[in-house]
């Protein structure tokens, strides 16, 4: 593993990078942290060049600021990663708020994927009117004004299926406890308005999957991945597991996570060439 800081505008991101072949890049959701990922990410090492990052303002990146994030500087970001360590494509995969950046990235800077994956975006603004999921945001907004933190992270966590049923590392435990203000107080309003920008994601020259896990079929978080996959007329799939099943079972979810990856580096039956070359 190769571990740097990466400068980009106002910020500098500390990123992991494990692995060669075809670029993946992988956008963490709340708490924004690159160790989300670690495990998979070296179950995956062998056949792509896996980067992972804490995002603006989170754990080991700096940045933090109290002004409202904006998704378009998340995916700028993003962008600027892929330029500077993927020679300027990656496939991307990103779960939950990170789904949701991937999406953003995806609609506003196509050059830069070759494909992405978007498991389990919150995006409750294209769930019904009427459905109260989408009062989920202010919900939880409303709860951090009046308790902080702590008492918006326990109930994000109460919401969220399979919290509590397995360990995290500590290490990525203590940094998530200190990125609970960044995320409720600056990314918050960002991860709240997000509408998906339909006719950019249709036109885009490169796949893009949805998908949710299996053990959370009508989640908040798990039904409007299948909304935008209807919309914009692309795949939907099943994932193994929970909403953080590459925490609870990294192999699993890697195994899964591989078979998407390799087919989009492969369009029309083009093998990349680390797949071609002698050990």
């Amino acid at each position: 593993m190769r571990t740097g800081v990466f400068e980009v505008d106002g910020a500098g991101l500390y990123h992991e990078v494990r692995g060669s072949g075809p670029a993946l890049l992988m956008i963490s959701g709340a708490g924004g942290d690159a160790g989300y990922y670690s495990e998979v990410a070296e179950e995956l090492a062998d056949a792509f060049t896996v980067i992972t990052y804490d995002r603006r303002g989170n754990s080991r990146s700096t940045g933090r600021s109290t002004e409202p994030m904006r998704l378009t500087r998340q995916a700028a970001d993003a962008r600027a990663l892929i330029d500077g360590l993927a020679g300027g494509r990656a496939v991307v995969f990103g779960n939950s708020g990170g789904a949701i950046i991937g999406l953003t990235l995806a609609a506003r800077h196509p050059e830069a994927l070759s494909g992405l994956i978007a498991h389990e975006p919150p995006a409750v603004n294209v769930l019904p009117d009427g459905d109260p999921d989408r009062g989920f945001f202010q919900d939880m907004a409303a709860l951090y004004a009046q308790g902080g933190g702590p008492a918006a992270g326990r109930r994000f966590a109460e919401t969220t299926r399979g919290e509590g049923t397995y360990r995290w590392p500590d290490d990525l435990w203590k940094r998530f406890l200190g990125n609970q203000d960044h995320l409720f107080g600056a990314e918050w309003p960002g991860f709240a308005g997000f509408r998906p920008d339909e006719a950019a994601l249709k036109a885009a020259p490169f796949p893009i999957v949805l998908g949710a896990g299996a053990a959370d079929r009508g989640a908040y978080y798990a039904r409007p991945s299948i909304e935008i996959a209807h919309r914009i007329g692309v795949s939907w799939v099943e994932f193994p597991g929970i909403h953080m099943e590459f925490l609870r079972n990294p192999p699993v979810f890697a195994a899964a996570l591989r078979a998407l990856a390799t087919q989009m580096c492969a369009p029309r039956g083009q093998v990349p060439a680390a797949w071609l070359s002698i050990p």
